[in-house]
């Protein structure tokens, strides 16, 4: 079953002008202002979250690891502790921001020693271990964080103190894409909301870094810079080559004809079959050449992949090479261009750049051939 994460937020946070940064700090407020602790650079990308500075006592808690160990918060005290609510069936925005946790990592250098990552369950239906630790192992975090879930009752106390929304909505889960920066005191300093934009997970990673920088001792230099312009993106009318696993090229949007184009990640072996649905496409493509029907490209999501050697390890592990091209989006402007919102992602574009039909196949699944062949026609004979 798909684990769609859509953007829902307490009552609190649907007050006019308000969104839930806003109505936690307002619900945090004790009579002491949070204060900004750092100075951060000019966002002016109007997706990035520019966090909502917090005050007061974090609210404790004891839950279980992708380990089976208890682990409490109050056990991080005199660092930094980084808690993320995620979905560990996520295939939307969770990736997105475990790879941002690990991005503003790697920015403090030496000083990430001094932080602990930290990621609260926030799916109702899969509270096991099992789920925290497969997530884990696929997005390359098995001993990089600490994973918590518990029983349900456990997680409701958790996401009631911190102001999480999760809950199964039309079979779906929804849950509030929020994380807490909490300072070496054990008091909350800082509140970030994940989009769902690709393109902007590196810049969302050093927002973190700059802010969690403010919060340690001597506030250490990060090592590196990111610019928070808007990013450019490439939709299915711009122009755009692509770098191919194996080698070569791929070229897409306008002049390069009609493409029926597949999103994915190496990492949703954790919830579907990829290699069999992956080799199954290779059907598809024979019958699209045989009946002149718009070709395959499958892109990978490279910038949130567990690491460079994913796309490469998983193709080498499929049986015969896929007879079409797998290109890889390192930065994620080509699915922000192309609106993609879950993965995998399957789109119909026309040789002059028009979305003739867009299918999330996290929530829809995998389709049949036959089916696939008769609507890839339907819609480019249109």
């Amino acid at each position: 079953m798909s684990r769609r994460l859509q953007w829902i937020v307490l009552g609190l946070a649907l007050l006019p002008g308000i969104g839930i940064g806003a109505a936690i700090a307002v619900t945090r407020s004790s009579g002491a202002p949070a204060t900004p602790v750092f100075a951060k650079p000019a966002i002016t990308n109007p997706v990035l979250d520019p966090g909502t500075a917090l005050s007061g006592a974090a609210p404790g808690f004891t839950l279980t690891d992708q380990f089976g160990k208890h682990v409490s918060l109050r056990s991080f005290r005199g660092k930094v502790v980084v808690v993320a609510f995620n979905d560990p069936e996520c295939t939307t925005i969770c990736p997105l921001t475990t790879t941002a946790l690990l991005q503003a990592k790697k920015l403090l250098g030496p000083a990430a020693s001094q932080v602990a990552l930290v990621g609260v369950g926030a799916n109702p239906e899969a509270t096991e271990v099992k789920w925290v630790r497969d997530y884990s192992q696929v997005h390359g975090m098995l001993h990089k964080w600490r994973f918590l879930t518990g029983s349900l009752a456990e997680l409701k106390r958790v996401w009631r103190a911190y102001y999480i929304a999760a809950a199964v909505v039309n079979g779906s889960i929804d849950h509030t894409p929020a994380t807490y920066l909490i300072d070496p005191n054990g008091r909350e300093s800082w509140l970030y909301e994940t989009p769902m934009a690709y393109s902007s997970v590196n810049q969302l990673g050093y927002e973190l870094a700059h802010s969690i920088a403010g919060l340690l001792p001597g506030h250490p230099r990060l090592q590196g810079t990111v610019s928070l312009a808007k990013p450019q993106v490439y939709g299915p009318r711009d122009p755009v080559m692509l770098a191919r696993a194996g080698g070569g090229t791929v070229r897409l949007g306008r002049g390069s004809g009609a493409h029926l184009v597949l999103f994915f990640d190496t990492w949703e072996t954790e919830v579907t079959d990829l290699r069999a649905q992956l080799e199954a496409f290779d059907r598809y493509q024979a019958a699209a050449q045989r009946s002149g029907l718009a070709p395959l490209v499958a892109i990978d999501e490279g910038g949130v992949e567990a690491s460079a050697q994913a796309l490469p390890r998983f193709l080498h592990a499929l049986p015969h090479p896929l007879s079409y091209p797998v290109a890889v989006d390192q930065n994620g402007t080509v699915a922000d261009g192309y609106r993609v919102q879950d993965s995998p992602w399957l789109e119909l574009v026309s040789g002059k750049g028009q979305v003739l039909f867009a299918e999330d196949l996290a929530v829809k699944g995998w389709p049949r051939l036959k089916e696939l062949l008769a609507r890839v026609r339907v819609a480019q004979t249109k």
